[in-house]
C-alpha cells in the first residue's frame, strides 16, 4: 500500500520514499509513500522528479500507485520534488470546481454530474438541458465574491456510514476523504485543494453549452482566469485598433459590417444571375442547331468548383433547346443543364457518363451534378454527354 501524502499536505513539494517494487525495466517505481498525486475524479497527475528522473505519469492503481519514470533511477530510497506550479494551478481549478458547483446548486437547484479538467481550462457537467445567460453570469459573480470572502478549507476523514451535510451521496464504503468550504460546501474528494478560496484568485466562465443532454460550463481560475482575460483584452484591442473604433463600439460595428456584407452579397447574386443571363444568350447564339432542334455549348474552366458554373447552366437551359456542359479542372466536375423543350434528361446521362469514368453525382431531369477522379476523364464526360443529348 502506498501512504498518501498528498491528502494531507496538499503544499508538500519535497519528500523521500523507499521503493518496494519496480517494473518494466525499471521505470515503474512503487514507493511506500508519496506526495505525488495520480490521475483520478477527472485531475490530472503531478509531474517532477524522483531520484533525479522525470516522473512523466502517475497512475492510481487501488492500493498502490505508479510512478512512471523517463529511466530506471539508481538507488533503494528517493528523494522526490513536486513540479509546484504544475501542482498550485491544479489546486486552484479544482477548488474553483467545487466552488462553481456549490455555488450553483445552493442558487439554483442544478446539480454538477461531470468534471473534467485540461491542460487550458476545466468543464463541468450540470444536469439541465438549458441555463439562461443571466444565470452564468450570476454564478461568475457569486463564485468571486466567495473567492474574496477568503473561507478556509478544511479536510477530514469520516466513515462513510457517520458523514452527512455532503453535497452529493458517495458509493465508496469505508473512510471518506471530506473537503469542505467553511459554510459552503462538504463533498468527499481525494483530489488537492488549496487552504482558502482566496487562493484560487480568480474565477472565469469562458462558454457554455450544450452537451447531448447536458450543460457544459468551460472555465478558468488563478493565472489562468488572468491570462485568458489578457488575452481576450489584447484580441479586442487589435480588432478595435484595426476598425478605428473603441472596443466597446465593436458590437455596433460589426452589426453594421454584417449588413453591409449581406446587402453586398444580394447585389453580387443579383449582378451574377444578370452576367449569367447575357452569357448564356452569347452562347446559345453561338452555338450551332442539330436536326433535333438542340443548340448545346461547351464551358470549359480552369480552376474552381463546378457549382460556380450553376447560374449560367440553370440561365441556358431557359433558352429555346438549350444543352449546356460545364467542367471544371481544380477541383474536377461537371454540371449539365437542358431545356424543358428537348425532351432529354440531364440526371440520366450524367450518370451514363460518370459510370463509364468512375465519377459521383446525379441530379433531376433539367440539372445534374458530378465530380471526375482524374483530370484525363473530363473530356471523355464530355464527349459521352454530347453524344447522349444530341450534341
Amino acid at each position: 500500500m502506498t501512504y498518501r501524502l498528498y491528502q494531507t499536505d496538499a503544499y508538500l513539494t519535497a519528500f523521500d520514499a523507499a521503493v518496494v517494487d519496480r517494473a518494466d525495466g525499471g521505470r515503474r517505481l512503487y514507493l511506500d509513500r508519496t506526495a505525488f498525486y495520480p490521475t483520478s475524479g477527472g485531475q490530472p497527475f503531478d509531474t517532477g522528479r524522483l531520484g533525479g528522473v522525470d516522473v512523466v505519469d502517475v497512475v492510481d492503481e487501488g492500493d498502490r500507485i505508479a510512478h512512471l519514470l523517463a529511466a530506471p533511477p539508481d538507488g533503494e530510497r528517493l528523494d522526490g520534488t513536486i513540479d509546484w506550479p504544475r501542482r498550485f494551478d491544479h489546486m486552484q481549478q479544482h477548488t474553483g470546481q467545487h466552488l462553481l458547483t456549490a455555488v450553483i446548486a445552493e442558487r439554483w437547484g442544478l446539480a454538477t454530474v461531470g468534471v473534467h479538467f485540461g491542460r487550458e481550462s476545466a468543464t463541468l457537467d450540470l444536469g439541465a438541458t438549458a441555463v439562461a445567460p443571466a444565470v452564468v453570469t450570476e454564478a461568475e459573480a457569486l463564485a468571486n465574491v466567495a473567492i474574496t470572502e477568503n473561507r478556509p478549507l478544511h479536510v477530514s476523514f469520516e466513515d462513510a456510514g457517520t458523514a452527512t451535510d455532503l453535497r452529493r451521496a458517495s458509493a465508496r464504503q469505508g473512510t471518506l476523504r471530506i473537503v469542505a468550504i467553511e459554510g459552503l460546501d462538504r463533498s468527499a474528494c481525494g483530489g488537492t485543494h488549496v487552504r482558502a478560496t482566496g487562493e484560487i484568485g480568480a474565477l472565469l466562465i469562458r462558454k457554455v453549452e450544450r452537451v447531448k443532454r447536458h450543460i457544459r460550463v468551460e472555465f478558468l481560475c488563478g493565472a489562468r482566469a488572468v491570462r485568458r482575460a489578457r488575452a481576450d483584452a489584447d484580441l479586442l484591442s487589435a480588432l478595435a485598433a484595426s476598425h478605428s473604433a473603441m472596443p466597446d463600439e465593436l458590437p455596433a460595428l460589426f452589426g453594421s459590417l454584417r449588413e453591409e456584407v449581406k446587402t453586398g452579397a444580394a447585389a453580387r447574386r443579383e449582378l451574377e444571375e444578370a452576367l449569367a443571363d447575357y452569357r448564356a444568350a452569347a452562347l446559345h447564339a453561338a452555338a450551332t442547331t442539330n436536326g433535333l432542334g438542340v443548340r448545346a455549348a461547351v464551358v470549359r474552366e480552369p480552376a474552381g468548383p463546378a457549382n460556380r458554373l450553376r447560374p449560367l447552366a440553370q440561365a441556358y437551359a431557359c433558352l429555346a433547346g438549350g444543352v449546356f456542359i460545364g467542367v471544371t479542372g481544380e477541383p474536377t466536375g461537371v454540371i449539365v443543364s437542358v431545356a424543358a423543350d428537348t425532351g432529354l434528361d440531364a440526371g440520366r446521362a450524367l450518370e451514363a457518363a460518370l459510370q463509364a469514368t468512375g465519377g459521383r453525382g446525379g441530379g433531376n431531369a433539367r440539372l445534374a451534378q458530378g465530380t471526375v477522379g482524374a483530370p484525363a476523364d473530363l473530356e471523355r464526360v464530355v464527349r459521352h454527354l454530347l453524344e447522349a443529348l444530341g450534341g
